[in-house]
């Protein structure tokens, strides 16, 4: 990581107002007053950062992070990212490839030979990236305290005795989350390392998210946001997210918490190969499948799409109240995050941030 990237001050604004011109002027202006209207004051809200090459352009966070008690949401308020929490298990996956520590062709079976189906033999750990293994979210969903408290290993232990697949592997996409938990259980044999101290030393660490970490019962997060949702019948928020939500604990599919501070640090470590070399990286967003979504594939732990003729990588993120987005525009050098800790038209958000950001010339 290069130095100009660590002076970088974290402030709620961020930008040179005498390095702006008038269109970047009339872009920030818009984009704040979009998530002013997004987040109210006094109601559960989010965060948002803007990156343009090596300049922060918007850094801010809106409304409250907690309501009882009230705590504003700042730049350093850690949300549950969930399924973008996905990028960072690819990613130590494919460092393990890169190190001779395992292959992508490997089949499920080598790391769970107690799997009785044999079709184990032919899903391999690049169909559990890329959602293309044909596995059935199957986990049972009768027993309310399994739902709302299994671990990854619990909550994929019907596999031990699954015998069909929705397709067969490779032929086809469809996002499946006990297939990212599986490599939880991949990560730490093939390192010999338990998957939480894997991923401190061997990603958080080098990347510089010196305080993100995965949700654990009784854990203390720094500045943590809660998730909330709105109840209709008495237009009170209430809060929804550990204990109001199912499958909230497992964690290399989604249980990671950061802030957009720490996760700006994760673009610089990918921008400069810190962890992955160019190669690797470029393995993770190639598109190997045609997903639900029109004109976007899948690659390994990122969406693959494109805007404008230009790349775009990105996830989404949907657990209890969190709704997550993280965008990068590799041509552009450009990175947006939305965090937000209640329900939101994320699409169209996406969208309209996107054409002001065009229109600025950060695109």
């Amino acid at each position: 990581m290069s130095a100009k990237w660590l002076t970088i001050p974290f402030m709620v604004l961020v930008f040179s107002l005498t390095s702006c011109n008038n269109r970047e002027h009339a872009a920030i202006k818009q984009i704040d007053d979009l998530y002013h209207e997004l987040w109210p004051d006094g109601t559960p809200g989010g965060a948002i950062l803007i990156l343009k090459e090596d300049r922060v352009i918007l850094k801010k966070g809106y409304g409250l992070a907690t309501l009882d008690p009230e705590e504003e949401i700042t730049p350093s308020t850690f949300f549950c990212i969930a399924s973008v929490s996905k990028q960072f298990v690819a990613v130590a996956t494919l460092k393990l490839a890169q190190e001779g520590k395992l292959s992508l062709d490997d089949p499920v079976s080598k790391y769970f030979p107690h799997f009785q189906a044999e079709f184990f033999d032919r899903i391999t750990l690049a169909h559990l990236l890329s959602h293309t293994s044909g596995i059935p979210d199957a986990r049972p969903r009768t027993d309310s305290l399994f739902v709302y408290h299994s671990t990854d290993v619990e909550s994929y232990s019907y596999m031990d005795t699954l015998s069909f697949l929705n397709f067969e592997p490779g032929t086809s996409y469809e996002y499946m989350n006990p297939t990212f938990q599986l490599l939880y259980t991949v990560i730490e044999k093939a390192s010999g390392k338990p998957f939480e101290e894997y991923m401190k030393q061997e990603i958080f660490s080098p990347a510089g998210m010196a305080n993100t970490l995965y949700f654990e019962e009784g854990r203390e997060i720094p500045h943590m946001a809660h998730g909330y949702r709105l109840d209709t019948s008495t237009g009170q928020w209430k809060e929804y997210d550990y204990g109001e939500t199912t499958f909230f604990a497992s964690k290399a599919d989604g249980a990671l918490y950061t802030s957009i501070e720490e996760f700006l640090f994760w673009e610089y470590a990918l921008r400069d190969h810190k962890i992955l070399e160019k190669e690797m990286t470029e393995k993770a967003h190639t598109a190997y499948i045609q997903t639900d979504i029109p004109k976007t594939g899948y690659g390994y732990g990122w969406f693959v799409t494109e805007i404008n003729g230009a790349p775009k990588i990105f996830h989404t993120g949907d657990n209890g109240g969190f709704k997550i987005y993280a965008g990068r525009y590799p041509e552009s050098g450009a990175l947006l995050l939305i965090f937000s800790t209640r329900d939101f038209d994320r699409d169209t958000t996406v969208s309209r941030t996107e054409q002001i950001m065009q229109k600025a010339g950060w695109l």
